[in-house]
């Protein structure tokens, strides 16, 4: 079983990464604030002014560590990895079924049943845990438009169908997730999902954290030797990671909404981690950054039970999980693709 590394979250402006021996050091100011061995580290990610040194730069690279750059609002800027690894046959075999229309179908299609099936999970935990029976009416409808998605969705080969469904159930999902917000519910009302940039409080913290998710997705496919670019339901697009954006696809409910829930529901993100953008963009403050990096480091350690595996895994494990399924699939040693499915 893979490692699960803890990732490096530096967002202390001016603070300057560097590399002494086997050990990384962060200064700020010239004073060593934080030292941590660099073996580790799976992926180091800075936010706004931080910088790093060209020796430290240059082991994560021979290393394959991922540094990702991020701007002071934590919006993706770039991604700086080494040289490719992996099978150079696996990536054939990937590009191969993205020119195959019924392979992408096939793969899309699970990838879809996957994510409706954990959102689903969430919408009825929801509905069970609130005592407004108004509230829990609105979730157990937006899980039967999930069921009734599911029934018609294993019965299409069609990408283009596939992609319909799960637009309408993302929307479904979008016009009823505010309402499982129990403390300071007037704070975190949603107009439906909105990005580029996020125009409320709730859109902008799960922007981040599927803005830290979807790097989790893209080195879990990198890291097995698969093309991040070379996605099935997501459509190609120059730049786009659109094979993590699949991966992501199954864990964007249980994992990044539900803990945006539970940080707003205990309170530990309110309306005052916020700051609200000429324009009128919202984006987490660098405090309510800190906070959502170290509750989502503290979820990727939880244990979930994987049911294909039928053990115990890290929540941070599952990305790398299903990566290695899905190219095991690509190579022809699963007939198909499986998606985790949460209980």
């Amino acid at each position: 079983m893979k490692q699960l590394l803890n990732t490096l979250y530096v967002m202390t402006q001016g603070a300057y990464l560097t590399l002494d021996h086997e050990t990384v050091k962060v200064e700020v100011e010239g004073k060593i604030q934080m030292q941590v061995p660099l073996h580790h580290l799976g992926a180091i990610f800075t936010f706004g002014n931080v910088m790093i040194s060209p020796f430290l730069m240059h082991k994560c690279m021979e290393d394959g560590r991922a540094v990702v750059l991020f701007n002071m609002n934590g919006r993706f800027m770039a991604r700086v990895t080494g040289k490719t690894h992996g099978n150079v046959l696996l990536r054939q075999a990937q590009y191969e079924a993205v020119r195959d229309a019924n392979k992408t179908a096939r793969i899309a299609r699970n990838v879809v049943a996957g994510k409706l099936q954990n959102s689903r999970h969430i919408l009825l935990r929801g509905a069970r845990e609130t005592e407004d029976k108004d509230i829990e009416g609105k979730l157990r409808d937006a899980a039967q438009i999930h069921v009734d998605a599911l029934f018609h969705l294993e019965k299409t080969d069609d990408i283009e169908e596939i992609r319909g469904f799960e637009g309408e159930t993302a929307n479904a999902y979008f016009d009823v997730l505010d309402s499982m917000v129990k403390e300071n519910s007037a704070d975190f009302k949603m107009n439906g999902r909105n990005r580029r940039p996020p125009l409320d409080p709730m859109n902008a913290i799960l922007s981040f954290l599927y803005t830290l998710l979807l790097n989790d997705c893209i080195s879990a496919a990198e890291g097995v030797g698969l093309d991040s670019q070379m996605g099935f339901l997501h459509v190609l697009r120059p730049g786009r990671p659109s094979l993590g954006l699949d991966l992501m696809e199954e864990l964007r409910s249980v994992l990044a909404d539900r803990l945006a829930l539970t940080l707003i529901n205990l309170r530990q993100i309110t309306k005052d981690d916020f700051e609200e953008r000429p324009g009128g963009a919202v984006y987490l403050s660098e405090k309510g950054r800190k906070t959502v990096v170290v509750a989502y480091q503290k979820r990727k350690q939880d244990e979930i039970h994987h049911p294909l595996l039928e053990e115990k895994v890290p929540f941070g494990l599952v990305p790398h999980i299903q990566a290695r399924f899905l190219a095991r699939h690509l190579r022809g040693d699963m007939e198909e693709y499986m998606p985790m499915l949460y209980s």
